[in-house]
């Protein structure tokens, strides 16, 4: 069974057709600058050229039908008719307290989605979208929301419970959520796999590093704890986010510096991070080459990243009781080998110990102390791909 995994995000269109049995993706797109007349659209299927140009795309109904229309193009398309698709997964950022777990999408789960977009009103809509729009195009498919928030759904309420008044907090759905869960959630069983343990035995703790960040601790495969909360803006350091933050400081911004609190709010999540601190780019390649210049706003800017991601490392592990490996994933996770080596630096109490040679190399594993350090490439795609399978499966079991 062929699935179509939609990503949908505020300007974006990810997309692929995967073959989730064989692990496989028969073709992958992406619909960059939605709303524009040069809309960048980039698209290739397995065996054949890639496509890459500009067009018109107004809106995400068009975003899809343009994807849906380069998957049977009889040039460059991976199948000959639609109904070579056999479900449709959606990536869903925020499931709230209602979906522990992906969900066959019914009117139900629709208007859950659409309850939770007070959680997350930059993503939500977006995905509600194409939704909406997968349902119009292709009746008949089954199809699947997974949410970035399930996997996190197994956080001790020690872990998920922040300390404000509890009937404030159980009226407004005031907790800690976590998210990047279905990258966590593919990457620890990655991890699993090639230390030749069975997941339900290990101790992981698994760092998403990218634009967007997030470190989680991960007992016998499931989440305890998470560093991103009621939205992705806390925890690490990201490209543009600030993480963790004294509230003091938005209201000394509010009172004292004469910011609304929509301005202070496109700040911290817009004009902070890497970009903030550097004053050059959200981008850590482009960071760590004006360090590398001498640039000392730069060179802070690394050294807060990766302080602060070493810190939760150290604190997860005691919230483990101990670690069998540290995972590294996501663009910065995969590719930087000098932001892990700076993580990793005096780790050692820890049993982890980089390998200069093989980090350099970015190897799959890095380590060369007791913990393991692993470097996994994660497929959020192919993770949703297996999810739908799964839950369809379970449905028709009954």
């Amino acid at each position: 069974m062929n699935v179509l995994v939609l990503n949908c995000g505020s300007s974006s269109l990810r997309f692929q057709l995967v073959d989730p049995a064989q692990d496989e993706a028969l073709a992958r797109g992406l619909v960059e600058r939605i709303g524009a007349q040069d809309a960048v659209v980039t698209y290739r299927s397995r065996g054949k050229a890639g496509v890459r140009g500009t067009a018109a795309v107004p809106d995400h109904d068009a975003a899809i039908r343009r994807a849906l229309a380069d998957l049977v193009h009889p040039d460059h398309g991976a199948v000959s008719d639609l109904a070579a698709i056999g479900a449709v997964g959606h990536r869903v950022v925020h499931g709230g307290d209602a979906f522990r777990d992906s969900a066959q999408i019914t009117e139900y789960v629709v208007e859950g989605i659409r309850s939770c977009s007070r959680f997350a009103p930059l993503h939500n809509p977006h995905n509600l979208r194409g939704i909406q729009v997968a349902l119009e195009l292709l009746p008949g498919v089954p199809q699947v929301a997974v949410f970035d928030t399930s996997f996190h759904q197994t956080m001790p309420p020690e872990a998920y419970t922040y300390a404000l008044p509890q009937d404030v907090a159980a009226k407004l759905g005031i907790r800690r959520y976590g998210f990047h869960g279905t990258s966590h959630r593919f990457v620890a069983g990655v991890a699993a796999e090639r230390l030749g343990r069975p997941l339900r035995h290990l101790l992981l703790i698994t760092c998403h590093l990218g634009n967007g960040s997030s470190i989680a601790a991960i007992r016998n495969g499931e989440s305890v704890e998470t560093s991103m909360g009621f939205t992705p803006l806390e925890g690490l350091v990201m490209g543009t986010r600030c993480g963790d933050l004294d509230p003091s400081v938005v209201l000394h911004l509010i009172e004292s510096g004469g910011m609304t609190p929509a301005a202070v709010g496109a700040m911290l999540n817009e004009r902070s991070g890497l970009l903030g601190l550097s004053g050059v780019s959200n981008d850590m390649r482009e960071v760590l080459a004006e360090a590398e210049l001498g640039s000392a706003a730069a060179r802070l800017a690394v050294e807060v990243y990766c302080h602060r991601a070493r810190k939760y490392i150290g604190a997860y592990a005691a919230v483990l009781g101990g670690v069998d490996a540290v995972v590294f994933t996501g663009g910065i996770g995969e590719n930087s080998a000098p932001v892990r080596e700076r993580i990793c630096r005096d780790l050692g109490l820890l049993g982890i110990r980089l390998s200069p040679q093989r980090n350099s190399a970015h190897e799959p594993s890095v380590g060369e102390g007791p913990t393991s350090v692993l470097i996994v490439h994660t497929d959020e795609e192919l993770a949703i791909a297996r999810e739908t399978r799964r839950v369809l499966a379970a449905g028709a079991g009954g």
